[in-house]
């Protein structure tokens, strides 16, 4: 059974890693899929993937840090697609890793302004087209960064905090209307950005993804179709009486 067969989805930040993942579920479950990013040669090569297997798949542009670039994408996907039910906020940058105190203003802007304005500007874009179409789901990628804290990456850690309450008071003010809104927390996930961290790591490759196994009680880090799975049930009509909750899929990393 195709769970999302008929709804249009929009993936922020889906040329590769989780998003790219979660674009090819939300296809391979019958959506037609909006791919964003500023990949544009990965997005691309995404989009013909998708397309290749018969399933419907476009790619657009997207600087989600740009309001009227935001309203003016979302308004050519309902065009061209015939909607908007979903919209999976996961554009996201991790930003400077240095303490607070070392952090410069410009530094922790440049995080607000994709991880937390990002997710606000394609919030409010989506929320007119799924009133349209009487409701629909909103997605936001939040982080186990998000509900406890570690000693690094300031400004990434503040701004998943953020994007977790954004999704609650938006699941509260948006639920008579039909639109629901949850957050996903995700522990640690080998995506092709933390891949090259092991790369540079002067411990090793292997050394680094050792110890992030070992920070895990299932005693491995996920993988992006971990979290994508997630994803499309929240996205789903499996989720009708899922709203304002967080969906931890951390290997029991926030459970210790």
């Amino acid at each position: 059974m195709k769970r999302l067969e008929g709804k249009t989805c929009v993936v922020t930040g889906g040329s590769n890693g989780i998003g790219k993942a979660t674009c090819l579920r939300l296809a391979k479950e019958g959506a037609s899929v909006a791919i964003m990013d500023i990949d544009d040669s990965a997005g691309q090569q995404l989009r013909d993937k998708i397309q290749e297997t018969g399933a419907t798949a476009e790619y657009w542009h997207l600087d989600v840090t740009d309001e009227k670039a935001v309203r003016h994408v979302f308004d050519d996907v309902t065009d061209k697609l015939g909607g908007l039910n979903v919209i999976v906020n996961n554009a996201g940058i991790s930003g400077a890793d240095k303490p607070t105190d070392e952090v410069s203003a410009e530094e922790w802007k440049q995080v607000m302004d994709v991880n937390v304005n990002g997710v606000f500007y394609c919030t409010k874009a989506a929320i007119p087209h799924m009133r349209q179409n009487d409701g629909g789901s909103i997605v936001n990628l939040s982080s186990i960064y998000g509900i406890v804290g570690a000693p690094d990456i300031p400004p990434y850690h503040a701004s998943k905090g953020a994007v977790r309450e954004m999704s609650k008071t938006d699941a509260v003010l948006y639920a008579k209307e039909g639109i629901r809104v949850n957050s996903v927390h995700p522990g640690f996930i080998w995506t092709p950005l933390v891949e090259a961290m092991a790369e540079a790591s002067e411990d090793g490759a292997e050394a680094f993804r050792a110890h992030l196994d070992g920070l895990h009680p299932v005693g491995h880090v996920g993988e992006p179709d971990d979290i994508a799975a997630g994803i499309a049930y929240l996205a789903s009509d499996d989720a009708k009486f899922v709203t304002g909750s967080e969906l931890v899929i951390d290997g029991g990393y926030t459970a210790r």
